[in-house]
């Protein structure tokens, strides 16, 4: 008994930092990527929008990969859906 007790103490060290890992590292990863992947997935035409390049626009139409946005009058680009970094909530100034 008192040989398994000591087993037992010296893998503590090693399942501390795996438990350190997986309430600091990757559950907030894993929570952030759902709520990333919810916001994607709730695009819809109208929405105005952020790239990950920094573009303001509004969503004219959307595919499963693809996005239209109309950045300023007549022009319009396609970026890839996974480029929406958000949803502008009006809160940010655009010049």
């Amino acid at each position: 008994m008192d040989e398994m007790t000591a087993n037992l103490a010296s893998f503590m060290p090693i399942i501390l930092m795996v438990l350190i890992f997986y309430f600091l590292l990757y559950r907030p990863q894993k929570k952030a990527q759902e709520a990333r992947t919810q916001m994607l997935n709730a695009l819809k035409v109208g929405n105005r929008v952020i790239t990950v390049g920094g573009i303001f626009g509004t969503i004219v139409s959307l595919g499963d990969e693809v996005v239209r946005l109309k950045i300023a009058e007549n022009v319009e680009i396609e970026v890839a859906r996974s480029a929406i970094n958000g949803v502008d909530d009006g809160k940010n100034a655009a010049a």
